[in-house]
């Protein structure tokens, strides 16, 4: 098995595995007890918030270990703004931000706080003129991701942080997929990450608070971690977590020159295999390790379970999935095809034989789904001035599919009217337009879901 999902989950850096099972016989005692073993316990807790701080570039007092860097996220937003309540209650967040950070926005205005919801451009990229046009009076908080979790497209920190600071307004950084390349750039005020998405150990989070940044600690006080995170510190996965971002920060730059011309590779040689391939995320700025595509007429879970029966474990910000049924927010923030799509991201040592056998079974996999679920063919066809398709309770992929098959069937300057009622059609035609040379006319209201008109150009 092949493991191409490094965004989701690093496996275990072997210098991860080497502290871990000799930390669990020197950190097992409680770090705030004044007995040997608690000093000893207090010493490589110390020792690895030390390490931990200069990889991320703050100082020691600054930094905090959590549970996960969902908790640390949680604890970072609710903190700053219980922190800055006298200020205001507006909170700004990038619309393709981690599902955690979203959350808390969610839970914020259900307690009656305020939230804008920065756009991106079609690379996934969000624009600092845009944080500093959101800003108002009453902001309390603003949050940027130091890089998309699902396209890998790194975002404007540096010049976002000045922005805000220049308006006195906290920035809070979500580097879990970056942090493991290098520090973050700019004047931030809060940051987070996690351990296992560098190849540290699960269950272990870093947040880090600047002095001077207004923070109220929220929920029962707890006298460890600054009050910030309640509980018996798990001193062997810290020291695990710490001794493993310091080794692959010192192989990060030759990883990253590896890995980014296996991505390029990908890159470039998807759209030559597979046809009806876009591939997302911006082409220049973004992760060494991280490629991502979407394939038109392809139900995004069926084509996972192929990739892995091939023996290849990737991941997908499709709308086809059991679980949800509703496009991926980034994608639809991005306004890309959601439809089949297909995270690839490397880890540290993947070989170039790896990726050229995945390369030699995309082109398989893809056509199989397609033919499985009836993607078109050529055909001839009866033209029609205007048709109407429906598609009412049919799912992401069936209503492009079924365009696909119809839209030969009116004149050059006819239109297709596609009755829909799935939520990824509202991204998947547009997209579909732009991919086939097609013009979307625009979205209009029918008695059940939508009609979306499409215009054939050629």
């Amino acid at each position: 098995m092949v493991y191409f999902d490094a965004a989701s989950g690093a496996p275990l850096h072997p210098v991860a595995r080497q502290a871990l099972v000799a930390s669990l016989d020197e950190g097992w005692a409680d770090p705030a007890r004044l007995y040997k073993e608690g000093r000893r316990a207090r010493l490589l807790l110390d020792a690895a918030r030390e390490a931990a701080a200069e990889a991320v570039g703050c100082r020691a007092d600054e930094l905090t270990f959590t549970a996960s860097g969902t908790r640390a996220v949680h604890t970072g937003i609710a903190g700053a703004l219980a922190g800055r309540r006298r200020v205001g209650d507006h909170l700004i967040v990038s619309a393709v931000e981690h599902s955690s950070v979203l959350h808390s926005a969610e839970a914020h205005e259900a307690a009656g706080g305020s939230v804008t919801r920065v756009p991106v451009d079609r690379g996934g990229r969000a624009d600092a003129a845009s944080y500093a046009g959101a800003l108002r009076a009453d902001t309390a908080l603003a949050c940027l991701q130091s890089a998309n979790h699902e396209v890998g497209t790194e975002q404007p920190v540096a010049e976002a942080a000045e922005v805000c600071r220049a308006a006195g307004v906290p920035l809070l950084v979500d580097a879990a997929q970056s942090l493991g390349w290098g520090p973050v750039a700019g004047d931030w005020s809060l940051l987070t990450a996690s351990a296992h998405k560098w190849g540290g150990p699960p269950g272990v989070g870093l947040l880090a608070v600047r002095k001077g940044v207004r923070f109220a600690v929220r929920g029962p006080a707890d006298e460890r971690e600054s009050g910030r995170a309640a509980g018996f510190e798990n001193i062997p996965a810290i020291v695990a977590a710490a001794a493993s971002l310091r080794a692959v920060r010192a192989e990060a730059a030759a990883q990253a020159v590896r890995l980014r011309e296996l991505t390029e590779l990908i890159r470039a040689r998807v759209p030559e295999l597979v046809p009806d391939v876009e591939v997302v995320g911006d082409p220049v700025r973004r992760l060494p390790g991280i490629v991502t595509f979407s394939c038109l007429y392809v139900d995004g879970e069926a084509l996972l379970h192929e990739l892995d029966r091939e023996g290849f474990a990737v991941s997908s910000g499709s709308s086809c999935t059991s679980g949800t049924l509703t496009p991926s927010h980034v994608l639809r923030a991005m306004g890309v095809l959601s439809e089949g799509n297909v995270r690839v991201s490397l880890p540290a040592g993947t070989s170039a034989p790896d990726v050229e056998r995945f390369l030699a079974v995309l082109p398989g996999a893809v056509a199989g789904v397609r033919e499985k679920l009836g993607a078109p063919a050529p055909r001839a066809a009866v033209r029609r001035a205007e048709l109407v398709l429906d598609a009412l309770g049919k799912r992401c992929p069936v209503p492009v599919i079924e365009l696909a098959k119809v839209i030969g069937e009116v004149p050059v300057g006819g239109t297709v009217r596609v009755l829909a009622d799935d939520a990824a059609a509202r991204l998947d035609i547009p997209a579909w337009c732009e991919m086939r040379g097609q013009e979307y006319v625009g979205e209009e209201p029918a008695d059940e879901g939508a009609a979306y008109v499409v215009r054939r150009l050629s």
